[in-house]
């Protein structure tokens, strides 16, 4: 057993099921030819080559896959499934008025779309369209909460978002750490694992090859159209790059991109705890800290608490430790704990984390490289299970050369603002993600935040960078 699926919950519950789980794929071992060749087996490349196989029966397409299908990002992440209503204001920022409410035209469409095809196809992936819940975890978040409503009105969609009291909150998750917060109707939560590999096996049933447990060697930045690995080479009429923060060493996107971590702890099944707390639909919760803290639950009584702004990555390579870190365990069982204390007795299970890849927009972009065949989607911050469908369509849209209305969205051939170069990149980003999570626990705490501490969490602003 792999380590990740050891550890982590959701890979573990969906290997368990033959329907998920299915049959292995081989590796790459000879050289081969495709129509389209794309790299990475998550929810990026196969949403991208399931819409090519709707768009185009009968193209030739094949993943390559590090690992297996969903075991990175797509696989271990929260299960929230939402659009940009509450990102709405600074869309509009990067966008303008009109481009942000086409992001969040195109964000229902997708968080619509993912729906359908899980009802069509049958597939239990626990999707509950029960919506998502922010909430101000103590008293310094609540002007942050009049910031949000404030971008709302500005965008004009603040009918999309309900205001709630602290006891219109605690009517639908009785924790003492909650001080007001909002409700966003759409969306819900889902088993990110279960969907990963419902698409694989979708996709193999639509003649998808798929090549598991091979290690692609960086692309060419040139833009050429073959991708080596160690088994054998493909090479194809297009190329899809999808393999989200893995891509952030890669020279085309190491300006680009910054890693750091979230971490996810799980309780035991308690179901009539959950009763205690009003907490029994599929509703997904997080804070406004920026180093953000999110929260569900399952349908057998869990909760998930997963902590963002947790490791970085000094020089954007992934390894092991963003796969299980004892600092971010640490951190999200705290925080189970001190949201809720009627809990500190239920046994925690599983913990886990993964990599996020961040751009300095904070929203992924698209594009291509030169020639305009090697495409790629990037930049997902650690909330892609809807975009990274809306981005399958767009890329296969692009490598077709058809025209829609998503692939005239503003962030198609966005290329945001470059980090800084190295070392001041590596050395810059682990110092403001440390002063970041200092600053907002000591905000929670009722703590003065210090001078050094406040500098550095406003430098990235300055410098026109948008964390979050």
């Amino acid at each position: 057993m792999s380590e990740i699926l050891r550890h982590c919950w959701w890979l573990h519950e969906a290997m368990a099921h033959p329907e998920f789980a299915g049959t292995p794929a081989t590796a790459l071992e000879s050289d081969t030819t495709a129509d389209v060749v794309i790299v990475g087996g998550g929810f990026t490349g196969l949403w991208t080559a399931w819409h090519l196989t709707q768009r185009a029966p009968g193209i030739d397409v094949v993943v390559l896959e590090q690992h297996e299908c969903g075991f990175g990002a797509s696989g271990r992440n929260g299960g929230f499934i939402s659009g940009y209503v509450d990102q709405a204001g600074h869309l509009a920022d990067l966008f303008g008025i009109e481009g942000a409410l086409d992001m969040v035209q195109a964000g229902d469409h997708a968080v619509a779309s993912i729906a359908r095809w899980l009802e069509e196809r049958g597939v239990d992936a626990w999707f509950r369209p029960d919506g998502s819940m922010a909430v101000a975890s103590s008293p310094a978040q609540l002007s942050i909460l009049d910031e949000q409503y404030a971008a709302a009105d500005r965008v004009g969609v603040r009918d999309r978002i309900t205001p709630l009291s602290e006891a219109q909150v605690r009517e639908r998750c009785d924790s003492p750490a909650f001080r007001g917060g909002y409700l966003i109707h759409d969306g819900g939560t889902l088993h990110p694992a279960r969907l990963a590999r419902a698409l694989r096996h979708a996709c193999l049933d639509a003649g998808v090859r798929i090549y598991e447990n091979t290690e692609v060697h960086t692309p060419h930045p040139d833009g050429r159209t073959v991708v080596e690995t160690a088994g054998g080479t493909v090479r194809g009429g297009s190329v899809v790059l999808g393999a989200n923060a893995w891509m952030a060493t890669w020279p085309m996107f190491k300006r680009r991109l910054v890693v750091r971590g979230t971490f996810i702890a799980a309780t035991a099944p308690a179901p009539e705890r959950l009763a205690d707390l009003n907490w029994t639909t599929g509703m997904g919760i997080c804070d406004v800290r920026s180093s953000l803290r999110y929260l569900r639950t399952t349908p057998d009584g869990r909760i998930l608490m997963g902590v963002g702004g947790q490791r970085g990555s000094f020089n954007g390579s992934v390894g092991t430790s963003f796969d299980f870190d004892e600092v971010g365990r640490q951190n999200a069982v705290k925080a189970i704990r001190r949201f809720f204390p009627s809990v500190a007795d239920v046994p925690i299970e599983a913990s886990w984390g993964g990599p996020v890849d961040l751009p300095t927009s904070h929203d992924p972009f698209v594009g291509c490289l030169p020639g305009g065949r090697v495409h790629y989607a990037v930049g997902y911050t650690g909330h892609g299970v809807a975009p990274t469908h809306l981005m399958g369509e767009i890329l296969a849209a692009r490598v077709l050369g058809v025209e829609t209305q998503h692939t005239r969205l503003p962030f198609v051939d966005h290329l945001p603002q470059a980090w800084p170069i190295q070392p001041f990149r590596g050395v810059g980003a682990s110092m403001v993600n440390a002063a970041v999570v200092r600053r907002d626990d000591a905000l929670d705490d009722g703590r003065r935040v210090g001078v050094a501490t406040h500098i550095t969490t406003a430098l990235p602003g300055l410098l026109g960078y948008y964390i979050g």
